[in-house]
């Protein structure tokens, strides 16, 4: 990213909750669908770069096992998707944050395994200590912002089964990650850090995501 600050402080929280004050999302309605809410988790690393949160979910769950996500999940009866999300962040990595750590919300991502999920962008702060629910999460990654602004990433793949481009983030150098989490980190990214007014309703998932 051209001269990006990456170091995790109050300018950088500052610049991330403007740009997404700035950013005038798009709602869907939940009508038909499972309503689920995650959180992009911004974080500080080991180095004192801003990083998220991005788990490794566990093998032993029936749905997606194996594969990497955000924190979140279905949203109870009663709940927002704030309420939703910050909820399951407790509940899967054990990190307690108020309602005043959110700094924005993105648009709505509809899947095609029949959720719409709802992005909430929450600063946890310098101090954020997270442990592995084990029954849900098998590890707690901080991917980095210099990762996620690696000029090879992201990936555009059009695929026979959908008129949709697949989106993929790279990760390392041999992991990938994929829609839908995909689509919503990469959005985080263009209007979280660059201030940009990016969609991604348009953009699609892998065929053995829309189980």
């Amino acid at each position: 990213m051209e001269n990006m600050h990456y170091h995790y402080d109050d300018a950088m929280r500052a610049r991330i909750a403007a740009n997404l004050g700035d950013f005038t999302r798009t709602p869907a309605s939940a009508q038909g669908l499972k309503h689920a809410a995650v959180a992009i988790t911004l974080v500080r690393d080991d180095n004192g770069e801003g990083a998220y949160v991005l788990t490794r979910r566990t093998s032993r769950l029936n749905s997606h096992a194996g594969q990497f996500a955000l924190p979140g999940g279905r949203i109870d009866e009663g709940e927002t998707p704030i309420q939703g999300a910050l909820r399951e962040l407790r509940e899967e990595v054990n990190l307690h944050l108020e309602e005043d750590a959110v700094i924005g919300l993105l648009d709505d991502y509809k899947t095609q395994s029949g959720y719409l999920i709802t992005p909430i962008v929450v600063w946890a702060g310098t101090d954020a200590e997270m442990e592995a629910n084990p029954h849900e999460v098998a590890r707690i990654h901080r991917i980095t912002f210099r990762e996620l602004n690696r000029p090879d990433s992201p990936e555009f793949v059009e695929i026979p089964e959908s008129e949709r481009p697949v989106i993929r983030l790279l990760m390392g150098d041999d992991d990938a990650l994929h829609a839908p989490t995909a689509a919503m980190v990469y959005q985080f990214r263009e209007v979280g850090l660059y201030g940009r007014q990016t969609r991604v309703a348009h953009l699609g998932e892998p065929v053995w995501a829309w189980r």
